[in-house]
């Protein structure tokens, strides 16, 4: 494993070698886990009753671990929060955590399972690794002694981290890392820095982060832009947000957008809205689930390529500016309103035609809209919209969004509220927006909250449009862009001209090339 604790804008993989036994493809499988969730308590409960609800999960885990192994998967993501939930305070979070040592360690927990303490739910998994000679990758918690005289160090003498491992088919702890963006989780610390962590298999450069963590710069987008790594894990407790932010949604557009392998494993909670895991490539989705019908697990599988770089077939990168910044805006209709999604104020105008060309701006964001329905639906009404700027009641992310979508009802004032099923089918659609940013995911929502693969494209000039004919009933067609450098109390320390910094990450590098070169 590679951890890197600082940002940078300079990489160099001239001289990286493909390691022996490389594999063109793999199989990988993710599992949507429905948790058995701890009775609700205000007092820790003890260490072996935490235990025993971490084992009744790991049952049905293992059950998955199992299946993709029987399958030929190489790698199986499970999700956060698999082992135990979520809803904890700092002391009762406490009985399930054991300390996580850094890989560094050469550490097989199954064969020696007492080195660094209690750690029994590091001995299972890693066994259950070895014994199926598979990757895995699971999600738990992570304590960390700490000095009282450290001025940040928490009351009860520990920092206390959401956690991803990875154990190799050997059984070998080769992974960990700390979320850094937490998402109302008291329990748990902020690491220091964002880690950059990273490991090598015959089968391509893994990176890993964990749920919000995908929303923002560090690390998801410098494991990517920085480090080269082919495929993504990862595990998440995702709370779908329409019309935007459903899971299959974003995590689909996000490796659209990226250009890479994600493996996104979510909790499958119905009543919370938390449902919906896959596997996405650049190109489009392989395999995905959406299920808020049952409360049971799903597990998923498909054939991937192991270096989507490498391949003929990669997508060329995007300038998504580049059409709308050179066409003669469309007619902007007088009637433009505004309207809330998720406390961002959208501009926005309806799609009254059947066909027709539209332009919505706000600021200094356009956005273009082709479009041709099949029929225009009397009961259904569909506008396009623009919004620029800091997102939501935190105002700390800057969101940039071109997006054409169902309205909840005719009453415009619905329109950005969430809806589930649509009726108009469109046979044309091209979107596109003056982005200040280069960072853009491509959104395309089907009615019951379905993809629509092989059914979009993304054009080198920044447009979104159909192809293959007819589509099914559309609620959303977005283009969902993040301006990181605008975020405030961002994270980005940008471009570095340090030398000792430079110098450090360059011989770093060599070094990972140099153990790549023989995989063990």
């Amino acid at each position: 494993m590679s951890t890197f604790s600082f940002q940078t804008s300079v990489a160099v993989f001239a001289l990286m070698t493909l390691p022996v036994n490389a594999l063109d493809t793999f199989i990988a499988a993710v599992y949507e886990h429905a948790v058995i969730l701890p009775n609700k308590t205000e007092t820790p409960v003890s260490q072996d009753d935490a235990l025993l609800l971490m084992n009744k999960n790991l049952d049905i885990l293992e059950r998955a671990i199992k299946q993709a192994a029987e399958q030929d998967a190489q790698i199986i993501v499970t999700p956060e929060d698999a082992l135990y939930g979520w809803k904890f305070t700092r002391d009762t979070i406490f009985p399930y955590l054991e300390d996580i040592p850094d890989p560094q360690a050469a550490w097989i927990p199954c064969e020696d399972p007492h080195r660094f303490g209690h750690t029994p739910i590091q001995a299972r998994l890693s066994c259950l690794a070895k014994n199926n000679s598979i990757y895995v990758l699971a999600n738990i918690g992570d304590k960390k002694p700490c000095n009282s005289s450290d001025s940040t160090c928490p009351a009860n003498g520990y920092y206390q981290y959401n956690t991803n491992v990875v154990y190799n088919k050997k059984g070998k702890l080769v992974a960990r890392y700390h979320k850094y963006h937490l998402y109302s989780e008291p329990q748990f610390d902020v690491p220091e820095k964002p880690e950059l962590v990273t490991f090598d298999t015959p089968f391509g450069r893994f990176g890993m982060f964990t749920c919000f963590d995908i929303l923002f710069h560090d690390p998801a987008v410098t494991l990517v832009k920085d480090f080269h790594v082919d495929t993504i894990l990862f595990p998440t407790a995702w709370m779908n947000v329409l019309p935007h932010l459903s899971a299959i949604e974003f995590h689909s557009a996000w490796a659209m957008g990226m250009r890479v392998n994600l493996l996104a494993a979510n909790i499958h909670h119905v009543h919370l809205n938390m449902a919906g895991s896959g596997i996405y490539t650049p190109h489009s989705p392989k395999v995905y689930h959406y299920d808020v019908e049952t409360g049971l697990g799903k597990i998923l599988l498909s054939e991937v390529d192991s270096r989507p770089r490498n391949s003929s077939a990669y997508p060329v990168a995007v300038n998504w500016s580049a059409y709308a910044t050179t066409i003669k805006p469309f007619p902007v209709q007088k009637n433009t309103f505004r309207g809330s999604i998720s406390k961002d104020m959208f501009n926005f105008t309806e799609l009254f035609e059947n066909s027709g060309n539209l332009t919505v701006c706000q600021k200094d964001l356009c956005c273009h809209l082709s479009y041709r329905m099949l029929r225009k639906e009397e009961n259904e009404v569909y506008v396009l919209g623009a919004f620029t700027g800091l997102h939501g009641r935190r105002r700390r992310e800057y969101w940039q969004v071109c997006t054409m979508l169902k309205c909840k009802t005719t009453n415009l004032t619905t329109c950005g509220k969430p809806v589930e099923t649509a009726l108009t089918r469109f046979d044309m659609f091209s979107l596109s927006g003056t982005f200040g940013t280069e960072y853009v995911f491509p959104e395309v929502l089907l009615t019951k909250i379905q993809l629509s693969p092989g059914k979009f494209v993304v054009l080198k000039d920044g447009r979104l449009v159909n192809k293959n004919g007819l589509s099914e009933p559309i609620l959303t067609v977005s283009l969902f862009g993040r301006w990181y450098t605008k975020d405030s109390h961002s994270i980005i320390s940008g471009s570095t001209s340090n030398l000792a910094t430079t110098s450090l990450l360059i011989s770093t590098l060599l070094m990972i090339a140099l153990q790549n070169i023989v995989m063990v």
